[in-house]
């Protein structure tokens, strides 16, 4: 007998109590080991229209919905008994008959929460109604998106308002399809139905159901019925998951869109298919790595011999790690030490107005990112990414000063991080990789000698380079030519353009921020504007208030209002653009009578405390709601930033970067946002607001 769980099931247990969970999976245990047990209580749902929905008791009021044939045991809903019973009275399992894929279908005369209103024009008030998006389109063709016979009357009738209704009540191939079509984009139809195929082994029936082959399995998928990507993937992931590359190859896409989900299964996927194969995970910071482990325990906690081979580091980490073991001991100069060179070299050569604040940034993103060695290779650089026009004169004043921070490294023997990955990159080069294939994660804000160390390790073999970021998340990096430093993605570059996990409404707004359409330095583009959001939200709220103990107050209303809909605080995150903002944040959630903890570098949250950190480390975290406080004048974008701007080309990108961070902490939302101010607002407010 085959052992399914749904999507709709660990949906539904996330919601029930600690305790309730614990007693479900108990029960869940049962009925995978020995569905026939006596002690297991079956119940006949006689008023569901599908006769195979049985209820499982599991306790007092608890009640498990099932649906059993003789060949098949499916773990459907749970929830306390009324409600249970009247979802398997809603729904029936049933094969689509054009896409030949497995759907729990809603019943249509059952739905009374979908309003398909019919516009007409009305003269007397000279109101203009709006159309209806489908009403044009074939049943065969609202058929192949895996749209159900009986809801084709109501997804005729659906307009711009009542779209987003009609699709929570539709199989998500189906909403997704026609969410598409009416943004403007061209869906794919659904693969169509192959006689006597098996209706779960559909790709659109495996994003819903899954079969669990053992205790192991199934105890994973229960562990963690909040990781739905865990266990369920999108047909889209799922192909660029498995999908040959005979280069390296990037998948993009805006925040929330399944990236790092890709990248995490893609990494598993590759140890899998090669049973000998090392494989790394990895991203550029130790914050973004921790988060990387965390996950991959959860997908691989029951495969432990996999975990031997997929290794889990920060770029810095791994690169340090190698060194010492192919080139000896490593001293790195710290950020401090090369300061205080640049500044003494800078009063020695003297007759210049470059500020250190230039200095440190022609340092970084130039000379020691290219390892530029000698004037004339200074000389004739193109200085990619950087915008300040210089004149030979310039450059070579530029360059004195440069080569004396060079001499002062040299003579206490110590190397930058970027010679630490070019030494690495030329070991490498023509040298067996220690890695079979690396995944990279948050690729956008990798940086020059990074990507240089990573393409002599992967760059030879198929599969070997695999890259997952968001250009609209770039907050760290300067843009520059991965084409010119070999890694051309160029034909092995998708785009993913579903959104899981932020609302409709708080995409939306969020998106005003970044541009419809983003390109890299190499000419490749990701197109924003065809992304859709599969579930409906509150609309953001954004407050400008006159001070800041005005803000706190608001902030802290807020917070209270949303624990009074059930919103738990570990489920709630406050973000602010640096830490001499976190004061303010606080203060409003001791103000609503909460409990916080302060994100470090490990990005745990801890269940009872709001999570309370700066922007920068919001990347990787979701929360049900998210307040951004402190978005004021002078705050965001930084004013520290921009006074070391000495060219209006370089405050385009300071300007470009702090603008992506306010979309990365607003993105973290789910269901629920509030952008604040306490002081003369931030302009990206406006942008935001629309």
């Amino acid at each position: 007998m085959d052992f399914r769980i749904a999507v709709t099931f660990t949906d539904s247990l996330a919601r029930l109590t600690g305790e309730e969970q614990k007693a479900v999976k108990t029960t869940a245990f049962d009925l995978q080991l020995n569905p026939a047990h006596p002690s297991l209580s079956f119940h006949k749902l006689d008023k569901a229209r599908d006769k195979h929905f049985w209820s499982v008791r599991v306790g007092s009021d608890i009640r498990l919905i099932v649906h059993k044939t003789e060949s098949s045991l499916l773990l459907c809903y749970v929830d306390h008994h009324d409600k249970a019973y009247q979802w398997a009275e809603r729904r029936r399992l049933e094969t689509h008959p054009t896409t030949g894929a497995a759907q729990l279908v809603e019943i249509r005369e059952r739905v009374e929460e979908v309003r398909v209103a019919r516009y007409v024009e009305d003269a007397a008030s000279d109101t203009l109604t709006k159309p209806s998006l489908f009403a044009h389109l074939p049943d065969a063709t609202l058929l192949s998106f895996g749209v159900p016979s009986d809801w084709l009357g109501d997804v005729r009738q659906a307009d711009e308002d009542s779209l987003l209704a009609l699709a929570e009540h539709l199989p998500a191939e189906a909403a997704e399809a026609l969410l598409e079509l009416a943004t403007g984009g061209s869906p794919q139809f659904a693969l169509p139905a192959v006689s006597g195929a098996d209706p779960f082994a559909h790709p659109d029936a495996l994003r819903r159901f899954r079969v669990m082959h053992d205790v192991e399995e199934l105890q994973r998928a229960l562990d963690y019925p909040w990781e739905k990507w865990t266990i369920f993937l999108h047909p889209a992931q799922r192909q660029l998951v498995e999908k040959d590359y005979s280069g390296p190859a990037r998948v993009s896409g805006s925040a929330g869109t399944g990236k790092t989900i890709v990248a995490l299964h893609r990494a598993v996927f590759l140890a899998r298919r090669h049973p000998e194969a090392r494989v790394l995970l990895t991203t550029f910071s130790e914050t973004l790595a921790n988060a990387l482990h965390g996950k991959l325990v959860r997908l691989i906690d029951n495969e432990p011999r996999l975990g031997e081979r997929l290794e889990v580091h920060a770029l810095q980490a791994i690169g340090q790690r190698l060194y010492e073991r192919n080139c000896g001991r490593i001293e790195l100069a710290s950020g401090e030490l090369i300061r205080q060179l640049l500044d003494a070299a800078s009063r020695e050569v003297g007759g210049h107005a470059f500020s250190l604040g230039f200095l440190q940034s022609e340092w970084d993103q130039v000379v020691d990112a290219w390892q530029l060695d000698n004037w004339e290779a200074y000389r004739d650089v193109k200085r990619l990414g950087r915008k300040t026009r210089l004149s030979e004169a310039q450059r070579q004043l530029l360059w004195r000063i440069f080569d004396q921070v060079r001499q002062g490294l040299a003579e206490r023997r110590l190397l930058t991080r970027a010679g630490m990955f070019s030494e690495l990159a030329a070991y490498f080069a023509g040298r067996h990789s220690p890695f079979d294939f690396i995944v990279v994660d948050e690729a956008q804000d990798i940086d020059v000698p990074q990507l240089r160390f990573l393409a002599a390790l992967g760059t030879t073999v198929p599969n070997g380079l695999f890259f997952a970021g968001d250009l609209g998340q770039r907050i760290f990096q300067q843009a520059f030519s991965w084409k010119a430093l070999g890694v051309d993605i160029r034909g092995r570059s998708r785009t993913l353009h579903i959104n899981y996990r932020t609302s409709h409404q708080i995409r939306i707004q969020a998106d005003r921020l970044l541009g419809p359409t983003l390109a890299d330095v190499d000419g490749n583009t990701e197109e924003r504007s065809g992304t859709v959001s599969v579930f409906n939200g509150q609309a953001p709220a954004i407050r400008r208030l006159d001070s800041p103990e005005a803000e706190a107050a608001a902030v802290a209303e807020w917070l209270s209002s949303l624990q009074g809909q059930g919103v738990q605080p570990h489920e709630m995150g406050i973000f602010v653009r640096s830490e001499a903002e976190l004061e303010r944040a606080t203060s409003a959630i001791i103000q609503a009578g909460l409990a916080y903890k302060m994100l470090d570098e490990q990005v745990a949250t801890a269940s009872g405390f709001v999570s309370v950190g700066t922007m920068h480390l919001a990347k990787g975290l979701e929360f049900r709601a998210v307040a951004v406080m402190a978005c004021d004048d002078e705050v965001i974008p930084s004013q520290a930033r921009i006074e070391t701007v000495t060219d209006d080309a370089d405050l385009a990108e300071v300007y470009e970067t702090e603008r992506n961070l306010l979309y990365v902490a607003c993105t973290r939302a789910r269901d629920y946002l509030l952008v604040s101010s306490g002081d003369m607002p931030s302009e990206f407010l406006d942008d935001l607001a629309g």
